[in-house]
């Protein structure tokens, strides 16, 4: 969880995951997940976001706490990622808390998984908020599933991408170049699953909702 407005995050989301996900508190984050009454594995960053009453709070609940100093290159979304690879080799990083609010930590939250060590997991790292679910492609032939409660289909390029092809989605392509990023925003599927491929690169893949 990270430290973003509640009012982004998914619907009925402690309902559905609180059981069943090993929560990490990121910075303002850990002040949501202890206020709800869970406990965190363990809560990082340098709480420059929270008041001291609530990390009072977050002491009180007695996890783990990494404090970091302000002055750092990593944001407080990527030490804790970082220190969830170290730990737990992790099969799947569901990310919440991390739209809304500024643009620059938005854009840091898309563009992170290009560096070391995020890269390795790219395709394990999803981003939900409640109007999007975002995901991370290397190269080669994917397929991916609708959701039921999304309309729309976008293909981000984040680095430079050879040899795009949608292959039956709405709004299709055959082996399309891009050499800079690019958002190819409101496409949608044709039916039940969408097929895509590409040569080089890294694509993000939003399915998304008004």
């Amino acid at each position: 969880m990270v430290g973003g407005p509640s009012s982004e995050w998914p619907e009925g989301l402690f309902e559905k995951h609180s059981k069943e996900i090993l929560w990490v508190g990121a910075d303002r984050g850990a002040f949501h997940l202890v206020k709800r009454g869970i406990r965190p594995a363990f809560v990082i960053g340098d709480f420059d976001s929270a008041s001291s009453e609530e990390k009072k709070l977050i002491r009180n609940a007695e996890s783990e706490m990494i404090t970091a100093k302000p002055e750092k290159d990593d944001t407080d979304t990527e030490l804790a990622i970082k220190e969830i690879i170290q730990r737990y080799k992790p099969c799947e990083i569901n990310i919440f808390g991390a739209t809304g609010g500024r643009l620059d930590h938005l854009l840091a939250n898309l563009f992170f998984v290009l560096r070391a060590p995020f890269y390795e997991y790219l395709q394990k790292i999803f981003i939900y908020d409640k109007y999007n679910t975002v995901s991370f492609f290397k190269p080669g032939e994917h397929q991916i599933k609708k959701e039921n409660d999304k309309q729309y289909l976008a293909f981000v390029t984040l680095t430079p991408v050879e040899e795009l092809t949608l292959k039956d989605e709405k709004y299709r392509l055959n082996k399309k170049d891009f050499s800079v990023p690019i958002s190819l925003a409101s496409n949608e599927f044709e039916g039940e699953t969408a097929d895509f491929s590409f040569k080089t690169g890294v694509v993000c893949v939003i399915q998304s909702k008004d």
